[in-house]
């Protein structure tokens, strides 16, 4: 998953799979198939680690809005400085991939799907529990935190602040959040 990661799809020779995996060329085919299969293992790992990532955010034993800012929290983590520059593997292979190929597109498309189900299911828990700003549809607000949490990622290439990025998020949330 790091090489991909790194160098991205079309730029990941084999050689790099091979000192990565520390598999011979035979033993890396027989485990994982062709460089597609094994990088759609990959993609699949790290989408599975960013849904359980989700799924403890946003407990539903926690109070929503605090979910809502942990959830938002760890994107200005994961957004500022080095970690910022590092990128998402999901972003730079929907840029990279899922336009050309049918596989990725949905498994890209599925995980958008997940985080804004999850994201709009906090919406409207925080809406029932009188925490949600008056006018504010938790469907259509889902929809603005994903593109904008995903935006976060694209700008974190260019290394923000973790104060930058933390004042974007709560000049968002708060246009949400009473």
């Amino acid at each position: 998953m790091g090489v991909f990661w790194s160098r991205g799809y079309h730029a990941t020779a084999l050689p790099d799979l091979l000192r990565a995996t520390k598999l011979s060329r035979g033993s890396l085919y027989a485990a994982f198939g062709d460089k597609h299969s094994l990088f759609l293992r990959a993609l699949d790992r790290y989408i599975a680690d960013a849904v359980t990532r989700m799924d403890i955010e946003f407990d539903p034993h926690n109070e929503p809005v605090d979910g809502l800012r942990a959830y938002l929290a760890g994107y200005v983590e994961r957004t500022s400085g080095a970690n910022g520059r590092r990128g998402c593997l999901l972003v730079a292979t929907a840029m990279e991939l899922a336009g050309q190929d049918a596989e990725v597109g949905r498994r890209v498309a599925g995980f958008f799907k997940a985080m804004e189900a999850r994201v709009a299911d906090a919406l409207s828990r925080a809406k029932a529990a009188g925490k949600l700003a008056d006018g504010v549809e938790p469907s259509s607000a889902a929809r603005i935190l994903v593109c904008f949490v995903e935006g976060l990622r694209v700008v974190g290439k260019t290394a923000p602040t973790r104060i930058t990025s933390q004042a974007t998020v709560e000049a968002l949330l708060g246009r949400f959040i009473e």
